[in-house]
């Protein structure tokens, strides 16, 4: 299928080329100086104190993240409705109970402090938020719940890179951040992730999980600074490597401009369907609160066909998607969740729908997009 407009676009030319060969000719391509570049550049964006490990994706980053924090058997760990499996997958992962915050409201769509609170039981060890869409949470209300009520608190940041509230970046609210720059995300290196910490003795925990619990890398053997290694604890392999690390310089260095450009698609998309049956969620931003407008999801009218809606747009040479379907659905997760767990992510689950949004989208792309999109909701 070739699509006239599909759903995301690589914000890559020759810098992301220029930074692979000269990596290739570099002659080491495991982890090394270009990782520790990346590292120090993203925590430097992040600001905060932010102590980032780069990692081989996100969901890796979400696993360390909760083994790090302890969390294990018999723990639960409350996690949002409306969200990619991969949250209940790592939450599963280390012998622990997922268990479902419902949306804020159809207007919010991600958790709130009160979504959370509901949720609390004994048996609560830590909650993981995500910034749907790259539209940040209420941190604040969040982050002093979990501090209230002596809970660890995970950011999914997957959506949101350079998202912000009050002028604090999203990833550096939590106990640990998890990043992915998986090939969709707005920092984009095909596979990856980066998890942070601004607490030293976790960020130290963090690196040795990363890499089988081991005190010195290859790197540091292959220059000299060491010659042998201890195993301060048991460990995994999760490490990026150069050539990835090398793209996410690159991809970091657009990627102000490149949520700039979202936020300008965001904005005519919000125009044109202004007045339809079609709602969009996000739509009363505070003056402090920035998005990363990671994705571009609309809320089908009730009772339209989403399916039909899917074939039109692709008849039309459209491409969409859905984010996201409902743990209810999935065979894995149908004894743990039913669809009374959180009704609004059930119902927003059912009518949202995708549309097309990366930074080298014209506007006139997207009036192709919300005119085929306005004909078949019609």
């Amino acid at each position: 299928m070739m699509w006239k407009i599909q759903l995301f676009k690589l914000n890559f030319d020759h810098r992301e080329r220029d930074a692979v060969l000269e990596t290739v000719d570099s002659g080491w391509l495991t982890m090394g100086e270009r990782i520790l570049g990346f590292e120090a550049a993203f925590g430097d964006y992040l600001g905060h104190g932010a102590r980032c490990t780069a990692v081989s994706n996100g969901t890796a980053a979400l696993h360390m993240a909760l083994l790090a924090l302890d969390v294990g058997q018999g723990d639960e760990v409350i996690i949002p409705a409306l969200t990619f499996v991969a949250d209940a997958n790592a939450v599963r992962m280390v012998g622990a109970r997922p268990v479902l915050a419902d949306c804020a409201s159809r207007s919010d769509w991600n958790v709130s402090a009160e979504s959370i609170a509901r949720k609390i039981t004994p048996r609560t060890k830590a909650v993981i938020v995500v910034h749907y869409a790259g539209f940040p949470c209420d941190m604040p209300a969040i982050a002093a719940l979990c501090r209230e009520r002596g809970l660890k608190l995970v950011e999914d940041v997957a959506h949101a890179p350079g998202a912000s509230i009050a002028g604090q970046m999203c990833g550096t609210f939590g106990d640990v951040g998890c990043f992915s720059f998986f090939s969709n995300k707005n920092l984009s290196i095909g596979e990856g992730g980066m998890v942070v910490a601004c607490d030293g003795n976790l960020s130290q925990r963090l690196r040795y999980l990363r890499s089988h619990g081991m005190t010195t890398l290859t790197l540091d053997r292959h220059k000299g600074r060491a010659a042998t290694y201890d195993v301060a604890e048991p460990g995994l392999n999760y490490r990026m490597d150069e050539i990835r690390a090398a793209i996410g310089l690159v991809q970091l260095d657009k990627l102000p401009a490149g949520n700039l450009r979202r936020k300008e698609l965001t904005e005519r998309y919000r125009r044109n369907l202004a007045g339809s049956p079609l709602q969009m969620p996000f739509d009363n931003l505070s003056a402090d609160v920035v998005s990363a407008y990671h994705i571009l999801p609309v809320l089908l009218p009730q009772a339209c066909d989403r399916m039909g809606v899917i074939e039109m747009l692709k008849t039309a040479g459209v491409q969409s998607s859905i984010h996201y379907l409902p743990f209810s659905g999935f065979t894995a997760y149908r004894e743990y969740f039913t669809a009374q767990d959180a009704p609004l992510a059930e119902e927003i689950c059912s009518r949202e729908l995708t549309m097309p949004l990366y930074p080298t989208m014209s506007d006139r792309e997207v009036d192709l997009v919300t005119g085929a999109l306005l004909g078949a909701v019609a």
